[in-house]
């Protein structure tokens, strides 16, 4: 699992790359990651806007384009890295694997399930690899979390929590025209800020098979969601609970994993381990005291760093191809956090619990409809 196994030795095949979106402000954190790897070759950049993509291409010696279709024929990358808005992900995805290169896609992989499922059944079509940049997951505190849950230490799930303030100012959505929109982004804080947390979720709990969800705007004047909280259920009957918020401040994401061994909790990068003897179930049923406790042990583990953040991400994708595995974060399971999140919004305008897998067909539906405004979110701002 660790992270470390993933750096590219310096002997290894170089990879040549293109970036699309190359003018953004994620598109900068992926070329400092490539730079740092002595297998890793920029040979096309791509952006519509020319005075923001055309000097960084410059910088870099590399091919400047504004058609990303074109600088595909013509530079024929082995790995094409998306950094555009959500909506064109999809579109970009399949058009990079039919010219021959494997992707690595910034978060969320896209706005809607469906378009996910094709983006994967394209990757599967083509032979080629999908990795979805959920960066996170590469994060030492995560990694030892992931180790607990899939060793059985913490075994069959009882309850998750999660807690998560993302901050951000009105000035955050003037940076450009398309945040906070239903065309621009398919959402707001649930596909935009929201992602990395959800994967996490998913990827620690996995998905749940029902969700309640309750989407708002509290504190912003834009179109979608600043603000939103759903109520889970898994499939062995485990409950669930998350909540996040642009219009939040003071305290650090909490996420609470409890099973029937032992329990999990992530605040920053401390991660508190619980371990209960005997299990939850064999005490609650052998126990002499009404009110007693299981003997309980604790271990505060700290474990700061992002393990390269990207850099980890376009590794794992480099190792991944000399191995013949899947990168960390695929298609299918990059999709779980995109499927969870159309959930919560379908679950809120529908006013019902919404059950997984999301029918596509009618969340296509109300996503069409709120982009073309015969459907809104009502602004409850002051």
């Amino acid at each position: 699992m660790s992270s470390e196994s993933a750096h590219p030795s310096p002997s290894a095949p170089v990879f040549r790359y293109s970036i699309t979106g190359c003018g953004g402000i994620i598109a900068a954190t992926h070329i400092n990651a490539l730079k740092q790897i002595p297998t890793a070759r920029i040979v096309g950049m791509c952006d519509i806007d020319v005075t923001s993509g055309k000097p960084r291409a410059d910088e870099l010696g590399a091919p400047f384009f504004t058609d990303y279709r074109e600088m595909l024929a013509s530079v024929k990358p082995d790995i094409s890295v998306i950094c555009t808005p959500h909506p064109l992900h999809a579109q970009m995805t399949i058009d990079s694997f039919e010219a021959g290169a494997h992707v690595v896609v910034e978060k969320p992989m896209a706005i809607e399930a469906a378009e996910a499922d094709r983006m994967i059944e394209a990757a599967e079509r083509t032979g080629k690899l999908l990795a979805v940049n959920f960066q996170q997951r590469f994060k030492p505190s995560i990694e030892r979390a992931k180790q607990l849950i899939d060793s059985g230490a913490i075994g069959p799930l009882v309850r998750v929590l999660v807690v998560e303030p993302w901050l951000r100012t009105k000035a955050y959505y003037k940076l450009s025209h398309w945040r906070g929109t239903w065309k621009g982004e398919g959402g707001a804080v649930l596909l935009n800020q929201s992602p990395h947390t959800l994967d996490l979720l998913c990827y620690l709990a996995g998905l749940p098979k029902k969700v309640w969800g309750w989407i708002r705007t509290l504190y912003h004047d834009i179109e979608c969601e600043d603000t939103f909280q759903a109520m889970l259920e898994y499939p062995n009957g485990a409950p669930g609970y998350i909540t996040a918020s642009t219009g939040e401040a003071g305290v650090q994401r909490s996420i609470q994993i409890i099973g029937q061994n032992g329990a999990l909790e992530l605040v920053g990068d401390t991660l508190t381990t619980l371990r209960f003897s005997p299990s939850l179930a064999e005490h609650l049923a052998t126990s002499s005291e009404p009110f007693g406790l299981p003997q309980i042990t604790t271990q505060i583990e700290t474990l700061p760093g992002d393990a390269g953040g990207h850099y980890a991400v376009h590794c794992d994708m480099q190792a991944a191809l000399l191995e013949g595995r899947q990168p960390r974060a695929n298609g299918p399971s990059g999709r779980m956090s995109l499927e969870l999140a159309n959930a919560i919004t379908l679950s809120s305008f529908e006013e019902r619990a919404v059950s997984l897998p999301l029918d596509r067909e009618t969340y296509h539906r109300l996503l069409d409809d709120l982009q073309a405004g015969r459907r809104a979110l009502n602004r409850m701002t002051s």
